[in-house]
């Protein structure tokens, strides 16, 4: 037993000596690993690094491959383009601190958040760039996500956080590409204190970072403050040690944060880099200068409320907004000549060169220009379809097509071809968004998740915007040669007509911002007011950017600011007792309301579920019952609000009186509640079926949950097949049937995630505690919605429509339970007395309306050759007064009204009369077949067209004095109008404008 415990002891020990001998093998490999790849990274310095005046760059001869860096960096290190521009000298000392870290983007982002997570800021993650605020368009600057808390309107949840926040700006979008700095995608990395910290820290951790974890040369970097903001003078003065000639007081233009006329606001401190000290630190430096400076880091001291009376009053939470541009400081540590060239862009600058098969260092400034500008505007278009926003002519969608639309033409100016792939006809754009989505892992992990509907979209609107482009710009070439041509022969600045602008954009899709850019570099301007005109006829509704956030300290009137939370009982309870706390009507507070007002009541707890999610409000009523000296009453609730976590019921008053302070009970219609909770849960179950059908891709872009019929939007490329809406129908319909019952859970936000709960479109979570609804083994979504207990409740499940509402969405509406029964009991009824007058029974209803419409289709037709007929007759009648024009050559011209003939039969009349009549011959005819509309068409034959007289250029004039256009071939022409009694008028001017020109053109 000794002897065996002593082998066992013996063998145990060797073991360990052999791990020991191991791990120190290990860490000598990892040590010399590690100085060998130092060596390799000098001697690609030596190899592929020149300086000139200081300015590192890195030559055209050979690029060499990125190294990769040991794990600990947590992002890719990718050689940043340089060029060979002698331009942002760097001192030595400079050049070896910046070489000695990693400066990639992804780097540099890191290592930001982690210096202000260090210093106690909690991380947090991007917000989506379609914001929840809608005086904001798209998320336009790192603060936005907090708003409420400057506001105070939400308590906050963390004392200071930092963010790396994905923007989107097109109020510059004329200087993408040709400045250093210009983009309409970009990240802020910002860090912000909720009164925490205030000027002090924010100052002395702005320059920490900036010149310690960042390396910049203390010499370099410049600093602006409010001109009357002595504190920050101080602080970086005495306190930072920033000499006083490179510390600049600025006007409130350029220093002062306002968010609109009142509101939060306060002075500014921004930092800014200095390529040439050398230059001197003369009172006149401007740091606008954008030669010799770039600002890469603002600091908003928000310390005032601004009054409507302008007053400044001190806020009582001090509050920090900053924002550092990341393309910006990674030009900067990158040592290239501007943001573009940096590794966040130059690798799609790379892959567009490829596909363009063009060096960008030896391309011109245009083409230069072209390739920025592309690889720009696809981050943007990326991330704004990962966000859920598809092409389209309104609002963010418009921002998306916009876009496209750009770098398509910049495409083709370049020499793009198709796919370059072989196949002329496909789409290049694809290719550039798959590098931009290799580039997403560290912005946002989920574009890679949607790459292939973020392509497909892409695609689609390249391909879409493809088939018009061409014949737009023939058009335009055209409208702009004539411009210049009008303007040649008087004189005048030549200008493009706004109708013909509008022409562009209604017909041919294109952006009058492009159509302003094509005329621009052609020397001609748009008329813009006759553009606007065009566009508020059609316009029925209209979404402009907002690029200003805009925040409004509530008014004391706000009754909500003195109210607690809204306690909500309804997932358990229909019915509670509860406090009257406030009465609002017309939104002013009120003590007391009495019979027939409208109110809105603001209670202490309720069990009304308020609109959100998707899922429209809760109906029922308050009850006050006689008690004492109380009188009765009853309230009946058709909408409940939510304000932050107040509910606001609003109703109105059918019987008694309501007051402050008085005990209700708040009853919910248990049948309508029962039809909201079948819906929600049956798009729970759409969803999912929805993923297994068509691909798992596929995600929510909008839903609403009402009591008659749900209704649920969707990103997907088609139409769905009679076959694929079928499949889904009996998923869901089987999940129903096998009784499952919900779970349902309260999670933190990480956990839930884990699970892989998914997060519905436009909702903004708590991290620290979800509601998480599963169907086990079916769907697990986060929701705060009200739902059944089991899917049997749900009963049936039937899918009523399916369209498309917008390029790249498509939306279902459905019905369920007994919603479900009164549509089939619809339906049944229609289908009864519909066989009952057609006399047939409902398996034959088909056959016999496809019998009727084929003899309606003859009739049609018959009637319609019957008309044409009837106006080639009229033609034959009229062609006796056709006269002569000209002398030693004659041209027979025809310029007659036919009455009420249709547009077609006016057609069969000049086709009719061209061929009787002897060439030349030129036909106009017009006619009025209906009230407030006009007919005409011009035929000419070959002889008059060989003079160079067209028939489709001839008709539109005579056409718009009819309130009308049109325009066809050179032999054949048809047009229209809104004003018959125009007619006759339009006619003779035919008449004498073809004689006169006929007569020009015979000499």
């Amino acid at each position: 037993m000794v002897l065996h415990f002593s082998r066992r002891r013996s063998l145990l020990i060797h073991f360990y000596s052999l791990v020991f001998i191991f791990f120190i093998k290990f860490f000598v490999f990892i040590k010399n690993r590690r100085r060998g790849l130092s060596s390799l990274l000098q001697w690609e310095k030596k190899q592929s690094l020149t300086t000139n005046e200081g300015f590192v760059t890195r030559t055209s001869a050979g690029v060499s491959p990125s190294i990769l860096l040991p794990r600990s960096t947590q992002s890719p290190q990718i050689i940043a383009k340089s060029s060979s521009v002698s331009v942002q000298p760097v001192s030595e000392d400079a050049k070896e601190d910046y070489q000695s870290k990693d400066v990639s983007g992804d780097s540099i982002r890191r290592r930001f958040l982690e210096f202000f997570a260090s210093r106690g800021h909690k991380v947090l993650p991007s917000s989506s760039l379609v914001p929840e605020d809608p005086t904001v368009l798209l998320t336009i600057a790192g603060m936005l996500q907090f708003k409420p808390i400057f506001l105070g309107k939400v308590p906050r949840e963390v004392p200071c956080a930092t963010t790396a926040q994905r923007c989107i700006r097109t109020n510059d979008l004329e200087n993408v590409g040709k400045t250093a700095r210009h983009h309409t995608f970009f990240e802020m990395l910002g860090n912000f204190s909720f009164g925490d910290y205030f000027k002090k820290e924010a100052i002395k951790w702005a320059w920490e970072l900036s010149t310690i974890e960042f390396g910049l040369p203390a010499n370099r970097v410049w600093v602006s403050i409010y001109e009357d903001d002595d504190e920050a003078f101080e602080i970086w003065k005495n306190e930072v040690g920033v000499s006083v000639e490179r510390i600049k007081r600025m006007g409130e233009a350029d220093n002062f944060w306002t968010s609109g006329p009142t509101g939060p606001c306060g002075p500014c401190s921004e930092l800014y880099y200095d390529f040439y000290p050398e230059r001197g630190y003369d009172e006149d430096v401007d740091l606008g200068d954008d030669t010799r400076f770039i600002e890469f880091y603002n600091l908003v001291f928000m310390q005032y409320n601004k009054t409507e009376d302008g007053l400044l009053e001190p806020l009582k939470q001090k509050n920090i907004d900053t924002g550092l541009g990341l393309e910006r400081i990674a030009q900067i540590l990158q040592k290239v000549p501007n943001n573009y060239e940096t590794d966040l862009i130059y690798p799609i600058i790379a892959k567009i060169s490829e596909l363009a098969n063009i060096s960008y260092d030896s391309a011109n400034d245009k083409a230069k220009t072209s390739l920025k500008v592309i690889a720009d505007h696809m981050r943007a278009v990326v991330y704004l379809i990962s966000d859920g926003v598809s092409p389209s002519n309104i609002g963010r969608g418009y921002v998306v097509r916009r876009l496209i639309r750009r770098a398509v033409r910049k495409g083709k100016s370049l020499g793009i071809n198709g796919d370059m792939n072989g196949n002329l006809k496909g789409a290049f754009l694809p290719a550039v968004a798959e590098k931009v989505i290799e580039l997403s892992t560290y912005i946002d992990s989920d574009v890679k998740l949607k790459a292939s509907r973020i392509i497909e979209e892409i695609r689609q609107e390249e391909l879409h915007f493809k088939k018009t482009l061409e014949r737009g710009e023939k058009l335009l070439d055209q409208k702009l040669n004539d411009a210049l041509s009008i303007a040649d022969k008087t004189k005048d600045t030549p200008y493009l007509d706004g109708k013909d602008a509008f022409l562009l954009y209604d017909t041919f899709g294109f952006p009058v911002e492009i159509t302003a850019e094509v005329a621009e570099e052609r020397g001609v301007s748009i008329d813009m007011n006759g553009f606007e005109v065009e566009m508020e006829n059609q316009r029925r509704q209209s979404q402009a950017a907002h690029n200003v956030v805009k925040l409004t300290v509530e008014d004391d009137a706000d009754m909500t600011k003195n109210i607690a939370d809204t306690e909500f009982l309804g997932y358990d309870s229909l019915s509670a007792r509860a406090v009257v706390k406030s009465l609002l009507v017309n939104g002013k507070p009120v003590i007391r309301v009495s019979e027939g007002s409208e109110v809105e009541v603001l209670l202490d707890r309720t069990p009304f579920y308020a609109e959100s999610g998707g899922q429209i409000a809760d109906h029922g009523f308050l009850y006050v019952s006689s008690d004492g000296n109380q009188e009765k009453a009853v309230v009946e609730v058709s909408d409940v609000q939510k304000s932050l976590k107040i509910f606001v019921h609003k109703g109105t008053v059918k019987s008694g009186a309501l007051e402050v302070g008085k005990e209700v009970e708040a009853a919910v219609d248990a049948d309508l509640r029962q039809r909201a909770k079948v819906h929600h849960t049956a798009t729970h179950l759409l969803q999912s079926a929805l993923k297994k059908v068509v691909g798992q891709e596929t995600s929510q872009a909008g839903s609403l949950v009402a009591f008659d019929r749900l209704r649920f939007d969707f990103n997907f490329n088609r139409s769905l097949h009679d076959n694929e809406l079928e499949e889904i129908e009996c998923l869901i319909n089987r999940w129903i049937g096998d009784a499952t019952r919900l779970e349902t859970k309260v999670l933190p936000l990480a956990d839930a995630k884990r699970a892989g709960a998914i997060a519905m479109f436009g909702e903004k979570y708590d991290e620290n505690e979800v509601r998480v609804v599963e169907v086990p083994g079916v769907s697990m979504e986060l929701c705060g919605g009200t739902h059944v207990g089991n899917t049997a409740e749900i009963r049936a499940f039937k899918i009523i429509s399916e369209q498309g509402i917008a390029s790249g969405i498509r939306r279902i509406e459905a019905v369920a339970g007994e919603a479900f029964i009164e549509y089939i009991n619809s339906r049944d009824s229609q289908m009864t007395r519909l066989c009952s007058t057609l006399k047939v029974k409902a398996e034959d209803v088909t056959n016999r309306v496809e019998n009727l419409l084929e003899e309606l289709r003859a009739a049609r037709k018959e009637a319609s050759d019957l008309r044409s007929k009837a106006a080639v007759y009229k033609a034959s009648v009229i062609s006796n007064k056709a006269f002569t024009v000209g002398t030693s050559q004659t041209i027979r011209v025809l310029v007659e009204s036919m009455d009420d003939t249709d547009a077609d039969s006016l057609k069969s009349a000049a086709e009719h009369l061209i061929s009787t009549l002897e060439d030349p011959v030129a036909v106009v005819l017009g006619s009025s077949p209906e009230k407030d509309k006009v007919s005409l068409v011009a035929a000419f034959s070959p002889g008059v067209v060989s003079l160079g007289v067209q028939a489709g250029k001839f008709i539109g004039p005579i056409a718009k004095l009819c309130g009308g256009g049109g325009g066809g071939k050179p032999n054949f022409a048809q047009a229209g109008g809104r004003k018959p009694e125009n007619l006759p008028s339009a006619l003779e001017k035919a008449r004498e404008d073809l004689v006169a020109t006929l007569s020009e053109k015979l000499g």
